[in-house]
């Protein structure tokens, strides 16, 4: 099973970026950052999304997020699938914060049950292709819409349509310029149809 490490997102100020990543997530050796100062604007692309238990943790990491310097692209709320908002990072990282419960069933934590990794693609099923033929292995796939593999390791990753993703985090699908991110694991190296850049784990975890 292919297997996804970390990802590394580049940014312009590590160092205030690591400071707002341990205050808002917490999440440790799965998000890796480091400096650049590679041309980007708009839509980078893909998203993060962090899932939890229930309501009450959605609103305890994103009020976090704010907290430590984070924009609210979309305020938590239900819809059909559950409950989440949107915000996005100082550095420009867009977070999907969600559960698939609409009711707490406890006290509010802070703990993350999955990290998952969506790529905003213009073609899915050319990219489903490109994967499976990297070794992913395909756990749910919607036709041309969005497609979940199968992966061990801390990340999970999923495909979706580059102009729904951004529609997802409330922005526009315009984008130029570096994605800012570097997948860790065994997969790599690579760059996909999108210019999405893989490397292998180890590579990462020196950069």
């Amino acid at each position: 099973m292919t297997s996804i490490a970390s990802v590394t997102l580049e940014v312009a100020d590590p160092a205030a970026a690591e400071r707002f990543y341990a205050t808002a997530f917490g999440l440790g050796d799965r998000l890796r950052l480091r400096a650049s100062e590679a041309p980007t604007s708009g839509f980078r692309g893909f998203t993060l999304s962090l899932v939890v238990a229930q309501p009450a943790d959605v609103d305890a990491l994103l009020d976090a997020a704010v907290q430590a310097g984070a924009t609210t692209l979309k305020p938590a709320a239900k819809s059909l699938w559950g409950y989440g908002g949107v915000v996005q990072a100082p550095d420009g990282t867009i977070w999907q914060l969600a559960s698939s419960s609409k009711k707490n069933t406890g006290p509010a934590t802070r703990q993350v049950d999955e990290f998952v990794l969506l790529l905003g693609v213009e073609d899915v099923k050319a990219s489903k292709q490109f994967y499976v033929e990297h070794g992913l292995a395909v756990g749910k796939s919607f036709g041309g819409k969005y497609v979940e593999f199968v992966t061990g390791g801390p990340v999970k990753l999923a495909l979706y349509k580059r102009s729904g993703l951004a529609k997802v985090a409330g922005v526009s699908p315009e984008g130029t310029g570096s994605h800012r991110l570097v997948i860790g694991g065994d997969a790599g190296p690579f760059t996909d149809l999108d210019g999405f850049a893989w490397a292998t784990a180890s590579e990462d975890a020196s950069v």
